[in-house]
């Protein structure tokens, strides 16, 4: 199973409910809800007839600023999608996914001055806009919940198509690279064959955020054992770490070239197959994030490593990869996420320390070496720019224009 895989379910969930400063519970069942009879706690009604009932109605056409406590209930017979955005600017402040007919979500922001409403979004009828309701100023401790304009699919189009023509780019040279080390191997050159196996795996570590359009030729390219397997007892193993395991255990060089044959098929056929691909266009804010936290998980704790120690070259290419994924993007978030450029700054500061641990003659030192302050500096640096990609994916989640 490809890594990937196993965190691409959890992370498109994730860029779904990930909340714009806003706590948010969903109850999974009808009830009566009533709100409590004190400012700023209001009984949202969310539906094609009633949108925003109950904070826009004329006793709270205009409510104070600071902290607002809403329990929406969808009142249609289908699912539904519920906003609350500004009117004037477009930005969402409360985003509720996925509400269910007759179910509640309870949510709270912190709003400052300024006209605001509810927008409901059936899934199969236009958007229904509530009500105006004019918020007070906040008081001057207030931590404001920020808002974002929606992005939509057609926003996110053009950084699909410019990753994909970066994407497709590299394949060529992949092909080439991995070519290269089943000449070396068919010669018994063992010692160029480690050094082409790193090329190309670097490579193709840069590419993640592409891996969905991949389909299952990620997992027969760069799969990792089974549970309970390793990369040499695995019979179903292909691709990178079947080779890696080989050529760093004293596997014969017929071996080795016996393994190289079904990747560098896989590459082939994903070359073939790539040209007629389609990236997602939710994918690469997403990705973005989950190649890092990726990193995190599987290579700065060894469990990929097949006998190279490696593990320093695969999270250098993976946060090339992720700023590769955030580049064709920077139109979208430059005017909706302040710390782009911290993102930024701290991808390069994080791809710094890393390359740090090179040694005199280029190679990488393995993990294993680390000291257990690198290992925590490493770490930290690689935390903070998960932390930081995860509004991008937030953020470049598509919403529906309202």
């Amino acid at each position: 199973m490809s890594k990937r895989s196993r965190f691409a379910a959890f992370f498109a969930v994730l860029g779904a409910i990930i909340a714009i400063g806003v706590v948010l519970t969903v109850a999974t069942r009808p009830g009566v809800v009533s709100a409590a009879a004190h400012p700023g706690t209001y009984a949202i009604s969310a539906g094609q007839d009633a949108c925003g009932a109950g904070w826009g109605s004329p006793s709270h056409a205009h409510v104070p600023g600071g902290e607002q406590s809403f329990t929406v209930t969808n009142g249609t017979i289908a699912g539904i999608e519920v906003y609350l955005q500004a009117v004037t600017s477009g930005k969402v402040y409360l985003d509720l996914e996925g509400l269910g007919t007759g179910a509640h979500a309870k949510a709270r922001v912190t709003l400052g001055s300024g006209r605001y409403r509810f927008v409901c979004l059936p899934a199969d009828a236009d958007a229904v806009r509530g009500p105006t309701v004019t918020v007070g100023a906040a008081p001057p401790t207030a931590q404001l919940t920020p808002g974002i304009v929606p992005v939509t699919r057609n926003d996110l189009i053009p950084a699909a198509k410019a990753y994909g023509d970066w994407v497709g780019s590299r394949i060529p040279v992949l092909r080439q690279q991995v070519a290269t080390l089943g000449d070396d191997a068919a010669e018994g050159d063992l010692a160029a064959a480690r050094c082409d196996w790193l090329t190309a795996h670097e490579t193709y570590e840069t590419l993640g955020a592409a891996y969905g359009a991949f389909g299952d030729l990620d997992t027969a390219i760069n799969g990792t054992p089974a549970p309970g397997l390793t990369a040499t007892t695995d019979p179903d193993l292909t691709g990178f770490h079947r080779v890696e395991a080989e050529l760093w255990s004293g596997a014969s060089a017929a071996d080795i070239s016996a393994s190289i044959v079904p990747l560098s098929t896989a590459v082939d056929q994903l070359g073939a197959a790539f040209s007629d691909a389609e990236i997602d266009p939710q994918d690469i804010g997403l990705r973005a994030h989950e190649i890092v936290e990726n990193a995190i998980q599987f290579e700065l704790t060894g469990a990929t490593d097949a006998g190279s120690g490696t593990e320093l070259a695969t999270i250098d290419a993976n946060l090339t990869g992720a700023g590769q994924a955030l580049l064709p993007l920077a139109g979208i978030l430059t005017s909706r996420y302040d710390d782009l450029g911290a993102t930024t700054a701290s991808l390069a500061a994080a791809k710094t320390l890393v390359e740090s641990f090179r040694t005199a003659d280029g190679g990488w030192l393995p993990l294993a070496q680390l000291s257990r302050s690198d290992r925590e500096r490493l770490d930290a640096a690689l935390d903070a720019t998960v932390e930081l990609l995860a509004p991008v994916a937030a953020i470049c989640d598509i919403r529906r224009e309202a």
